[in-house]
C-alpha cells in the first residue's frame, strides 16, 4: 500500500488491515522457513507496510 492510500483510511480500517497483514506476514515467514519462497522481498515489503500502518494509526489516535 502506498502512503497516500493509508492516509485515506479511518482508524478502524487501518486496524482491520493491520490485523490482516500481520497474519499474512506470519504465514509468509513460516512458509519461507519451511522452503524458500520465490520472492523473499515480499517479506520485507509486508513488514514495511505494517510499519506504515502502525505509524498512521498512532498519528490518528493522538
Amino acid at each position: 500500500m502506498k502512503q497516500a492510500d493509508i492516509k485515506n483510511l479511518s482508524a478502524g480500517d487501518i486496524q482491520a488491515k493491520l490485523d490482516e497483514l500481520k497474519a499474512q506476514y506470519s504465514k509468509l515467514k513460516l512458509a519461507h522457513k519451511i522452503s524458500p519462497i520465490e520472492n523473499p522481498i515480499q517479506i520485507r515489503d509486508l513488514r514495511r507496510t505494517i510499519a506504515r500502518l502502525n505509524t498512521e494509526l498512532t498519528t490518528k489516535q493522538q
